[in-house]
């Protein structure tokens, strides 16, 4: 087995368990939150799981069109983007009786996940958008397009020896 393969592989398992210990903390925090607003019995339980859902299916809907050298269509992003902000805000407003080191600490793996996810597009050898790259690093369009012709490029892998000033 290659380094190359090494790594992706551990990436991926380490994502898989970020994303694990994610959505049962994530599913936890929101049903106690659903109960305690009123909720109960199946609603209660099922709640949680439409807030997952719709992360999972805007993230699934994205890597088919990345697959597919395709368009991400603009409402997998709005859903993944409300997805997030769903999640982490019932993390947090769970956590938050416990003072903001509590809203800290349950917003947390959400966090983790959304880091995990990301690091392991550039594992899978996947190069951000422009767009995200802007997003991230908060750099104009000029610096994310030359960051983003220097990680096409193979550069951080090692396969191309030249240095670019971004």
């Amino acid at each position: 087995m290659t380094t190359e393969h090494v790594i992706r592989w551990s990436t991926a398992g380490a994502v898989l368990g970020v994303a694990a210990v994610a959505a049962v903390a994530s599913y936890e925090h929101a049903y106690d939150l659903v109960r305690a607003h009123g909720e109960s019995g199946w609603t209660a339980r099922m709640v949680p799981l439409t807030v997952d859902g719709l992360i999972y299916a805007s993230s699934m809907v994205m890597l088919d069109s990345a697959r597919r050298k395709a368009p991400v269509p603009a409402l997998a992003r709005w859903l993944l983007g409300l997805g997030i902000a769903a999640t982490l805000a019932t993390n947090v407003a769970h956590g938050l009786g416990h003072g903001l080191t509590g809203a800290a600490v349950a917003a947390w793996p959400a966090v983790a996940l959304v880091g995990a996810r990301r690091r392991a597009q550039l594992a899978a050898d996947r190069v951000p958008s422009i767009r995200a790259i802007r997003a991230q690093l908060h750099v104009g369009q000029p610096r994310a397009q030359r960051l983003r012709d220097y990680l096409a490029t193979g550069a951080m892998s090692g396969r191309n020896g030249e240095k670019l000033a971004v």
